[in-house]
């Protein structure tokens, strides 16, 4: 989708700050970082929300949350912790429609997340 922004990542067009690629995801640095490590697990694969997945999409959701769990011991946040938060639509917090994994970092957490 040329008016997406996760998908000009992919596509090359944006050259965010990449921590990792492969043929089905993107890692990057988020620019707005809410925590000391703060990035973002795209799929390569436009899905607008976490309503739209269909079961084909669960292989692509199972490497988000591995790739997440290797993004966070490659940054020496494994042992400590991290959060994973996925948004869905507006009132939850989505801005990008193109689903993405928040790995969060380096700092406590506290619940409820607010």
């Amino acid at each position: 989708m040329s008016d997406c922004l996760f998908c000009r990542m992919v596509s090359g067009d944006i050259q965010p700050d990449l921590l990792h690629a492969d043929e089905h995801l993107l890692a990057i640095r988020d620019i707005n970082p809410q925590a000391p490590f703060h990035a973002l697990v795209i799929p390569r694969e436009h899905i607008a929300t976490l309503n739209d997945l269909e079961p084909r999409h669960a292989d692509t959701v199972g490497r988000m949350y591995l790739a997440a769990r290797d993004l966070a011991q490659a940054q020496g946040f494994a042992a400590d912790g991290f959060r994973t938060v996925m948004n869905c639509n507006r009132l939850a917090g989505q801005t990008v429609f193109h689903i993405h994994l928040h790995v969060l970092a380096g700092r406590a957490m506290h619940w409820p997340p607010g």
